[in-house]
């Protein structure tokens, strides 16, 4: 039997943050316009704009405010703007016509300076849920997408965690993601039955705290 697809990365954040314990995992996100963005920038100074449909981060860019000046970063490309106008223009002319949406930015931990995030495979089988893999996923020097067709390169979530953090801290952070696995599938599940396999994108940033950046129903 074909697994049940939803390709809205919205649709999918909407579902989770319908739950307390996954919400407070997810970086405060909305649908990208320009009082959003505004606001959120002022906020948080570093934000994430990403299409709602799309995958291997194509497409995906960063956003930061400090004092005065606005800046994008597409690929490995950064420009600089006085105004937040000026931003907007840039910006309309990157991400083309798609629907994106806005998500807070988090300082990863990082390896070697390099952003580093976690892709966590669930499948299920004969009527239960199994974990497929679970790895790292290092940025390319000078990016900070970090999926492995822009040029990431994979770690075991061990050595990702053991480099980024300390390596007392893989067991507990291993064990936080998979709980948070469990608890986001049987979510999603809930309410798009039919899915037989799920990617789960998450962040570790400098505390360690974990932060779901977004689920796959077709991961690669």
């Amino acid at each position: 039997m074909e697994s049940r697809q939803l390709a809205s990365k919205w649709l999918k954040t909407e579902a989770l943050l319908s739950d307390a314990r996954a919400a407070a995992h997810i970086p405060a996100t909305r649908i990208y316009n320009s009082s959003n963005l505004h606001q959120m920038l002022n906020q948080y100074g570093f934000v994430v704009i990403k299409p709602v449909v799309g995958g291997g981060g194509a497409g995906v860019i960063k956003v930061t405010k400090e004092g005065a000046t606005y800046r994008h970063t597409y690929m490995s490309r950064t420009r600089s703007f006085n105004d937040f106008d000026a931003l907007m223009r840039s910006l309309a002319s990157v991400k083309r016509k798609r629907a994106y949406l806005i998500q807070r930015g988090i300082q990863l931990a990082a390896v070697g300076g390099r952003p580093i995030d976690y892709r966590v495979k669930v499948v299920k089988k004969n009527g239960k849920w199994v974990f497929r893999s679970m790895v790292g996923r290092v940025a390319r020097k000078g990016l900070f997408v970090t999926n492995l067709c822009k040029g990431g390169s994979m770690l075991t979530a061990a050595q990702g965690i053991g480099r980024s953090l300390s390596s007392g801290r893989v067991r507990s952070k291993k064990s936080e993601m998979r709980q948070l696995t469990r608890l986001c599938t049987s979510i999603l599940e809930g309410k798009y039955p039919g899915i037989g396999q799920l990617g789960f994108d998450y962040g570790i940033d400098r505390s360690g705290r974990i932060w779901i950046f977004e689920v796959n129903t077709r991961p690669q």
